[in-house]
Formats: C-alpha cells, structure tokens, sequence
C-alpha cells in the first residue's frame, strides 16, 4: 500500500547519485511471451513508459521471424514509437538485422554475445569466437553511421551446461567487444546465479583489464533472489547503469532455467530508499505495469507493482 514519504531516502556516500535504468520490458520481456502481443499493445507499452520517465527503452529486435515470432513486427512497430524523446535502442544479430534498423532510422543498436562456447552453440549456432567475427561488421558499419552499439554479453556468471563460467573467459570476451567499438557492455546473469561477491570480483576484474564501471550495465535476472543484492554491489564498484523489465517480465528462450529478468519497480524502490536519483515516477510506472499484466492476463510478479497497486490486499 502507498505511504507518502515512503521509502525514506537515506543516502549512502559510496553510491552514485543519478542511475540509468535500461528499460528492457518490451523486448527482453516480451519476447517469451507465447501467445502473441498486438503490436498496438507493444507501442502502447513503449509510450507509456517514456511517459513514466524511463528514457531509454529497448523497443524490438530485428532479429529472424523463425527464431523469435513474437518480435516479427519490428518493422511495424519501431515507425510506430520513432517519434519519442527517448532513446529505442534494437536487438540486430546479424549485417541483415543491422540494414533493417538503419532503414528505418535507429541511432542505438545491440548485439549479442556470449562468455560461453554451449550458449554461443544454442543461440547463434556459432563458436564464441565465430560470433564475434560475425558482430565484427555489424559494429563498424554501425560505428561508420555514428549508431551507438551496446554489446550484451550472456552467460557472465553460470552457464546451465557448462557450471561456473571462469571470469578470466568473460573477461577476454568484453575486451574483443570494446575493441571491436562497442560503446557499452552489458553483462548477463542469465540464469540468475550470480551472488554479490561475484559480481564484485569479476568487475574488479574487467576493471583491471581496462574495462571501467563507466562502460559497463549489468543485467540480472532474480532466479534465485539475488537480483537486487548484486544490482547493489554493482553500484558499490561504479556501476550506473542497470537493466530492468518493466513488471519483472521475461525470461530468456534458449535457457530454460532463466526466469525473470529484475523487476523496474523494485529497483526503482530501492534506489529511491538509496537516494538515488532515476527520472521515473514511480506511480506512473506501476500503472504501466499493472496495464500490461491484464494485456497479458496474469498478475505483475514484481513485489512492488503488487504492494503498490493492492494486489495482495485484494486477494487476501
């Protein structure tokens, strides 16, 4: 339930002050939808999100119909949010994906990586290091047309084949990234794993191959609860920008143990108790999500969407 002047704001002096939420709800988080979102529904989504105050929204990947059907509307739906003040970076896995969105106008593309050879082989059907030749022309050309590129990287914390994921192997594939022009990395807890003191070694770690907090996002998904608790020791280490799905939405289609990606609100809960400053209105935000879960047909599993919309109350 809403209490005004909750959560109190007690500012800690070894945290940021401003954080940037990577909003990745209307693709991340929709893309394992089974039954098919219309995609009005999906503008309808976006727009309200920008309206909340998130300011980047992944908005499609223009990645192949076989592979993902839910996002074969890109080419329809990205006209259909163009026009917002926010930035709409797309998913492009490969040259072809990368013509598509360039045509029609995106300034902020992703590519996808992996830090492991299984996941690399069920995702891309490629090595790691096939993958990365493939991204390779995709970042110049996008580079040469001056389109920010963010590189995701799975996989950085526990593979469901391969076990634990040594960080100097994730370390060498952020390198290549940044190398290759990357603007950005993201790394990925794609099933949920990773623990605090993980997190704070492998970014120790890519801080001491050059890859600073500044040029990182990370990316966790609360399989096993730990979502916020990394997402803060991330913050402790420079970390400021953190990716989020609105409502806790997704999951990933080709790890079947992965389940959902942090939840928007909650880390807007959190960060706002922190004193820490994100743009968005959290209210605004929470009505967002409770829309989209009766798109949907199922409640928000965000524990904030549900306090602060009265699920619970009602159901008990």
């Amino acid at each position: 339930m809403t209490v005004p002047g909750l959560p109190m704001a007690v500012p800690s002096r070894d945290l940021p002050t401003r954080v940037r939420i990577h909003e990745v709800g209307a693709r991340d988080g929709l893309q394992n939808e089974k039954a098919t979102v219309p995609t009005e529904v999906k503008a309808e989504f976006v727009r309200r999100l920008a309206d909340a105050g998130l300011t980047t929204i992944e908005a499609t990947s223009f990645v192949h119909p076989k592979w993902v059907p839910q996002l074969a509307d890109a080419e329809a739906l990205f006209p259909m949010v163009a026009d917002l003040p926010v930035a709409l970076p797309v998913l492009v896995p490969n040259e072809r994906g990368l013509d598509r969105a360039l045509a029609l106008g995106a300034r902020r593309v992703a590519v996808f990586a992996s830090a492991t050879e299984s996941f690399a082989k069920a995702n891309l059907n490629r090595t790691v290091d096939e993958a990365l030749a493939m991204f390779e022309p995709v970042v110049s050309r996008a580079k040469a047309e001056s389109v920010h590129v963010r590189g995701y990287l799975s996989m950085c914390f526990g593979d469901p084949w391969e076990g634990a994921v040594p960080i100097p192997q994730v370390v060498k594939v952020c390198r290549a990234l940044l190398d290759m022009g990357c603007d950005e990395l993201s790394l990925g807890d794609t099933i949920g794993v990773a623990t605090p003191g993980h997190v704070v070694a492998l970014l120790a770690a890519l801080d001491e191959a050059g890859v600073p907090p500044t040029a990182l996002g990370v990316h966790f998904h609360d399989t096993y609860g730990q979502a916020l608790a990394n997402t803060l020791a991330a913050l402790q280490q420079g970390v400021t920008t953190v990716d989020a799905s609105a409502g806790g939405l997704g999951g990933c289609p080709y790890a079947k143990s992965a389940t959902g990606n942090l939840a928007t609100e909650d880390l807007v809960w959190m960060l706002r108790g922190l004193g820490i400053d994100t743009g968005i209105d959290l209210g605004r935000l929470v009505a967002t999500s409770t829309w989209m879960a009766a798109q949907l047909g199922r409640p928000s599993p965000s524990r904030t969407v549900r306090a602060l919309s009265h699920e619970d109350s009602e159901e008990h």
